[in-house]
């Protein structure tokens, strides 16, 4: 007679198959027990373990929508980057409202002078109303250079409005504000994510490549050639950033083009990024080279490149995610530094730092708030790619594996 399989539970209590199966379970939850069973290949334990984790979940969502907004940022943006409007310096944010006889609309603004400060002044004007829409016809444009179109995901509805408004100039919706151009805050904000975005991810794939290969290399050969990399790291860790971010400012031509410099800089974050990633490798690569399975393929006359790649490469494969993860925002939050300074990306580039320029004067702040969204979205963006990071760490850890992840 063919004995039943036994499966052992958590704390070491055994199980009969078929009692797991029917759920007749002495003191222990069948769902509970069927959650602590391991199951398929290991990434498909990963990402089930992944998607208990509600915070990494929620924050790749998020981090997707804003990914996704900088991709299609001409369809989202009500208005392209440099539309402006000389009549709404300075405008406050027009939050959208319903009511069944308006549909969604706002309402118009009305400008005065302050007869002490001469600032303008807004003030709503109940007696104009301008409706919106979903998918309206707006500012032709080229979605990737590629595709003409004129929709918009939302907007004012042109063809509900009256023609003496847009005439008067005041058929402008700005949903965060308008700067000190007259240029729409949100519209910039979408815009300035693809370049803000994009460059973190640029940077870090120059990093992965740097750091895997360098951290393997130093890992597996050991001796001088380990010694002499981490002591160029220990260099490179050591160069006070804020000089030479300067001395990269004073490199670059005065006129050089937008394009050019956002590839130097993206190349440059790049190159000074990837120490820490190599560290990481380093150490995993210095863990698994002495194990069985690294000796076995040694001693069948597999070569140190062949080993390094096939066999050492792939176990630290969850680390290096982790690990990439976490240093986007650095990235990220170095372009920033860098714009803000006036020593990165200048305008008529759009990015999250270019837009926080106009925030180095304490009296634009105090008069005019909605001009700090690009740190609000700065601050979001880092804090979600640190709770991702935090979830793959766990999720990677198998010591974590129903403990802590939950």
């Amino acid at each position: 007679m063919m004995r039943r399989p036994s499966v052992s539970l958590p704390g070491g209590l055994p199980a009969d198959a078929a009692s797991l199966q029917s759920g007749r379970l002495e003191g222990i939850p069948r769902v509970l027990a069927l959650r602590e069973i391991p199951s398929g290949s290991p990434w498909a334990a990963m990402v089930r373990r992944f998607l208990r984790h509600r915070m990494a979940v929620a924050s790749f969502f998020l981090l997707a929508v804003l990914y996704l907004g900088g991709l299609f940022a001409e369809f989202i943006a009500p208005y392209p980057s440099g539309y402006q409007r000389t009549s709404r310096l300075y405008a406050p944010p027009q939050l959208p409202r319903f009511t069944w006889r308006d549909g969604w609309h706002v309402h118009g603004l009305r400008m005065q002078r302050d007869p002490l400060t001469l600032r303008r002044v807004y003030a709503p004007d109940s007696g104009q109303v301008i409706p919106l829409s979903f998918f309206v016809k707006g500012e032709p444009y080229r979605l990737w250079d590629v595709v003409s179109l004129d929709r918009h995901l939302f907007g004012v509805d042109y063809s509900k409005i009256d023609p003496a408004l847009a005439e008067r100039g005041q058929d402008v919706f700005n949903f965060l504000g308008a700067d000190k151009f007259g240029r729409d805050v949100f519209s910039r904000l979408v815009f300035g994510a693809r370049v803000s975005l994009s460059i973190g991810l640029v940077s870090i794939a120059i990093t992965l490549v740097l750091g895997v290969l360098i951290g393997g290399i130093s890992g597996y050969a050991g001796g001088a050639v380990d010694v002499l990399i981490q002591r160029l790291i220990e260099v490179l860790n050591s160069i006070p950033q804020l000089p030479f971010w300067l001395a990269l400012a004073a490199v670059l031509p005065a006129e050089a083009s937008p394009l050019f410099v956002y590839f130097a800089i993206t190349v440059v974050l790049g190159l000074v990024g990837w120490a820490e990633l190599a560290r990481v490798v380093r150490g995993k690569v210095l863990s698994l080279r002495e194990e069985e399975f690294v000796t076995a393929a040694r001693l069948i006359g597999a070569s140190p490149t062949r080993v390094l790649t096939r066999h050492l490469l792939p176990g630290v494969t969850s680390h290096v995610l982790v690990v990439m993860t976490m240093s986007v925002p650095s990235m990220i939050l170095g372009e920033t530094s860098l714009s803000f300074l006036g020593l990165g990306l200048r305008t008529p580039v759009v990015s999250w730092g270019v837009m926080l320029q106009d925030t180095m004067s304490i009296q634009s702040v105090a008069n005019y708030p909605w001009l700090l969204m690009p740190a609000v979205l700065i601050v979001l963006t880092v804090l979600c790619f640190n709770f991702l990071g935090d979830g793959l760490r766990d999720t990677a850890d198998p010591h974590t594996y129903g403990g802590s992840v939950k």
